[in-house]
């Protein structure tokens, strides 16, 4: 039954994002962009309602209390394509920072560029930086949300974190506050696979770390954050589910702390 609920939850996931691309196509590029945004935010809660309603899979997301007004950063955990839908309704005028072959995609990357994403050519390594911190001044000075995946990809649950330099960097350049965000979607959103578990997905925007912190002062209470906060997630998903699967990562991360109840 669960694949078959899966199975139909990406048909229609997919249906209603090229529906939109489509409908949308000849008038996303010239209303203003608010309405633009209006139009992301369109597809970011049908998507979700339909993982709700078709997958059994809902959404409980906390802690928008500990999002400052203005420009910030938002460092977020990233197990999923579930993380960035989301993160979109949740916030005024995000701007997602992202592998630039995203935005080669035909009608995906215009969309993209619309709304001022900003592209990081990871092929270039460090030399990427210097663009990426050019767009993201230009995104801040218009009192933009910035959105990072401080470990630069999707990681599996329980994989051990890798948070790369690019962060701080972008920390340091902007000194803005930065805003963790620690969820559990990989349980049920597993990368790389069509499954889609019911349960609830949780995700929490946790309090700002602020600006003018040393690297040293800076990284590892992000990461402390981010990842404490994240496993007891990760456990509550798994408490009383005997049906989730559960990796060798995910044993033992768990087996860490107290055991399941």
């Amino acid at each position: 039954m669960t694949a078959l609920r899966s199975l139909a939850f990406n048909v229609l996931f997919y249906l209603n994002l090229i529906g939109h691309l489509l409908v949308l196509s000849p008038v996303f590029f010239i209303v203003p962009e608010r309405m633009a945004w209006s139009f992301l935010k369109s597809w970011a809660r049908s998507s979700l309602w339909l993982m709700k309603v078709v997958a059994g899979l809902d959404a409980h997301i906390t802690g928008h209390e500990n999002i400052p007004q203005g420009a910030v950063i938002v460092a977020s955990k990233h197990q999923s394509f579930w993380d960035i839908m989301a993160l979109v309704p949740q916030l005024d005028r995000p701007t997602f920072i992202l592998k630039k072959e995203l935005i080669s995609i035909p009608v995906f990357g215009w969309f993209a560029r619309r709304l001022g994403m900003i592209p990081v050519d990871r092929s270039k390594g460090a030399a990427a930086i210097p663009a990426m911190l050019e767009s993201a001044r230009e995104a801040a000075a218009a009192g933009r949300q910035i959105i990072i995946f401080p470990e630069g990809t999707r990681t599996a649950p329980g994989a051990d974190p890798d948070y790369r330099s690019g962060v701080f960097r972008l920390y340091r350049e902007l000194k803005l506050p930065v805003v963790p965000v620690a969820l559990n979607s990989g349980v049920f959103w597993p990368r790389r696979s069509f499954m889609r578990w019911p349960g609830t997905v949780e995700a929490q925007f946790l309090p700002p770390l602020p600006p003018g912190l040393y690297r040293d002062a800076f990284l590892p209470p992000l990461r402390a954050a981010i990842e404490e906060r994240s496993t007891e997630m990760l456990r509550d998903a798994y408490r009383g589910r005997t049906d989730l699967p559960m990796n060798a990562l995910v044993r033992e991360r768990l087996t860490e702390g107290a055991p399941l109840a």
